[in-house]
């Protein structure tokens, strides 16, 4: 099983440090009140590109050889890691790009074009992987936005932080998509303390991860939810072990509740989430009864439109 180490995502810190912000992870009174605990907010929102992306995709690039480098490198993705991958492609000089699915969000495509780097379009991820193969047999060196060692370890640098800045930490809620954040979040906090209950959270319509523990098997599924960073169409066979390994469990919500929980965070604590950090709020009310004393909200990312904002609150109804 291919799960990052404490000293790989120790490692992953040192290489990366120049390149990211260590993010703030501030209290919110509002918030806790919501929850009936003290809760902390691990603002991702605050990384370089909107999300914590490039905390992996910087440990993916600068692991490579001076000759996977100079050859340039291939992603995946409709999403953060596009922009992650693109600005670390840039700060180190390695021409980068990106495969993305045809109905990717306007927003995503031109600010990882902003990052140098080029965008291809294909119509479904089946195809999108068949070109990278087909880019890197090219030539490119291919880099996978989840089931990749050194991403898992870069985004494991947020559990050291949270750790740090909530030694009492007793709960934290990071969302799924592929699983490599979660993987890596994880394996950071659960092998410095054990005790800390980790809690996944998908949406319905982005949930591989717990359709794939519930079969005991990777299974494809076809992306309906509106957390469209959260639209991996699969797991991978290691973050589906390490959800096991390490996951008090993995809570499904709707998307009308996470777009409710972007809504409390925008008005309560006066930050603007995507729904796949919504969603986490979402899922902590769903247990609130049975949370510890000091509960971590990992939010993910904040590259959301505000055309995206006003389409949900029409689609959904507004709780302001």
């Amino acid at each position: 099983m291919a799960i990052p180490t404490l000293e790989d995502i120790r490692d992953a810190r040192r290489r990366i440090a120049e390149y990211v912000h260590r993010t703030p992870q501030v209290s919110s009174r509002s918030v806790g009140e919501v929850l009936g605990t003290p809760v902390s907010l691990k603002l991702e929102v605050l990384q370089k590109t909107g999300s914590f992306k490039p905390r992996g995709a910087f440990n993916q690039v600068l692991g490579l050889s001076d000759r996977e480098r100079a050859a340039g490198v291939v992603g995946v993705s409709g999403g953060n890691y596009a922009q992650g991958l693109a600005f670390a492609g840039q700060r180190l000089g390695v021409a980068t790009r990106i495969l993305m699915p045809e109905n990717t969000p306007e927003n995503y495509v031109q600010a990882t074009r902003g990052y140098g780097a080029v965008v291809e379009f294909a119509p479904d991820m089946a195809s999108i992987f068949t070109r990278a193969e087909e880019l890197r047999d090219g030539g490119l060196t291919f880099l996978h936005p989840f089931d990749d060692l050194r991403m898992m370890a870069g985004n494991g640098t947020i559990g050291l932080e949270v750790l740090e800045d909530a030694p009492d930490v007793t709960d934290v809620f990071v969302s799924i998509g592929g699983g490599g954040l979660m993987t890596g979040i994880a394996a950071a906090i659960k092998e410095q303390r054990p005790g800390v209950r980790i809690w996944g959270v998908e949406t319905v319509g982005a949930d591989a991860m717990s359709r794939a523990m519930a079969a005991g098997e990777i299974v494809e599924i076809e992306i309906t939810s509106i957390a469209k960073t959260l639209g991996a169409p699969w797991v991978s066979e290691d973050t589906l072990a390490a959800a096991g390994r390490y996951l008090e469990d993995v809570i499904v919500v709707e998307d009308a509740e996470a777009f409710a929980g972007i809504e409390m965070l925008m008005h309560r604590a006066k930050v603007v989430v995507e729904p796949a950090a919504g969603c986490t709020l979402a899922a902590a009310q769903r247990v609130a009864g049975a949370l510890g004393s000091h509960v971590v909200l990992i939010l993910c990312g904040g590259n959301v439109s505000l055309g995206d904002l006003t389409a949900w609150g029409e689609r959904f109804g507004s709780g302001a």
